[in-house]
């Protein structure tokens, strides 16, 4: 079983449960389901950020790793919507991940002294 396929799978569902449905949606509809899910992802991502002892002047504060943990799954459900309304597939996602993985290591490979966003616009 192709465990990434099983999680879009899996998203699909829920958000169709919630009655969200990401097919074939209108530029309008795509930018506000884009904003929802980049929206539900700082949230979830301020979350995770206080699962962490942060405050540096604070004593009674402790790591929550399995909060973190916990928030780190939420973080990925919002992802995998967001990647489902660009129309994006498990393989889209593998696919455009392996292209950008490459870019990266020939950006640390060169130095990575300049921006340059045109090595990622094939992706």
């Amino acid at each position: 079983m192709d465990k990434l396929a099983e999680i879009f799978r899996l998203q699909k569902e829920l958000n169709e449960r919630i009655g969200v449905r990401l097919e074939d949606l209108d530029e309008a509809e795509k930018t506000r389901w884009v904003l929802n899910y980049t929206r539900a992802m700082q949230q979830e991502m301020a979350e995770l950020i206080d699962s962490v002892p942060w405050k540096w002047w604070a004593r009674y504060q402790k790591f929550d790793e399995q909060n973190a943990r916990v928030e780190v799954v939420d973080l990925f459900h919002f992802l995998v919507s967001l990647a489902q309304a660009l129309g994006m597939t498990a393989d889209d996602v593998y696919a455009a991940y392996l292209a950008k993985n490459k870019v990266n290591h020939a950006r640390q490979e060169s130095g990575y002294a300049q921006k340059d966003e045109t090595d990622s616009r094939h992706i």
